[in-house]
């Protein structure tokens, strides 16, 4: 099941929607505005029916507005340096541990909306991940329990101010910064439920660039698998209803230029596109 969240016009309220074919969504009414606490308190089984019954009208994806696909989130945990060819792109090894870093929930942005760089930066790269989205609260879950903490998944794009990341590196100070701007962390459409991806660690991540193709890799290439990232990630820290983890981007992330757009697809997942603009410095 793919699950949105929209608005028909600017002005409305977020809405709850289901993908039922390519292209045409059907209203879950009633059923709150926020994917994780509608299967939380409904089961992917109702909403499913909910879904299949909806007997009015259908939107056309193209004519909605979308919002990030998690309605609350605390925070979203990214791994770097977790595909080997990304590491060796940027000189750099792969670390003995999974290194974590946080982008800000003001960061995120939803599908078809643009990625705004600030006037400070002249350098922005893509980088798309596969996002795990947690579906309840998790603290200290043994590896083979991972799949216990997971609602499914959505695709994000790891935006990055590249030249301010290097500046702060070579000054030896945290770059947290350059990845967590407004609209740095565009995810979406949809979250997709666990039912629709029985392998996570075997799919296929593109990114095109105004049709062409900068990174492409499979998720089976990543350093530290899911298992390993969960127990990690939820080792004296909880993992929150809505948190996202973006596992890691591949090969291939390479500079934008004002009015690039970029199409980030996780196989089975969905395609996610957002056009950059930079602002005037």
């Amino acid at each position: 099941m793919f699950l949105g969240r929209i608005r028909r016009t600017p002005s409305d309220p977020v809405e709850l929607v289901a993908r039922r074919a390519p292209g045409e969504l059907v209203s879950l009414a009633g059923v709150g505005s926020d994917p994780v606490a509608a299967l939380d308190s409904y089961g992917l089984d109702r909403l499913a029916e909910l879904a299949a019954g909806h007997d009015g009208p259908t939107l056309d994806e193209s004519a909605v507005i979308f919002e990030p696909p998690v309605a609350t989130c605390t925070k979203i945990c990214c791994l770097a340096l977790n595909y080997q060819e990304h590491a060796d792109e940027s000189g750099l090894e792969v670390p003995p541990e999974p290194v974590l870093f946080f982008k800000p929930p003001s960061a995120l942005v939803g599908h078809g909306q643009p990625v705004v760089a600030p006037a400070r930066t002249r350098h922005l790269e893509h980088e798309v991940e596969l996002a795990l989205v947690i579906g309840k609260v998790t603290r200290d879950l043994p590896a083979e329990r991972w799949r216990e903490a997971v609602a499914g998944y959505t695709v994000i794009n790891d935006m990055t101010a590249r030249d301010l990341q290097l500046a702060n590196i070579a000054r030896n100070v945290p770059w947290d910064q350059s990845k967590g701007f407004d609209t740095f962390a565009p995810a979406g459409p949809y979250l997709a439920t666990v039912d629709e991806v029985p392998d996570p660690q075997a799919l296929e991540l593109t990114l095109e660039v105004d049709g062409e193709v900068r990174q492409r890799a499979n998720t089976r290439q990543m350093v530290f698998g899911l298992p390993r990232l969960i127990a990690d990630l939820s080792d004296g820290m909880t993992l929150m209803p809505g948190d996202l983890v973006a596992t890691g981007t591949i090969a291939g992330i390479a500079p934008l230029k004002d009015g690039d757009t970029m199409r980030a697809t996780v196989e089975g997942i969905g395609t996610l596109v957002n056009t950059v603009k930079f602002r005037s410095a």
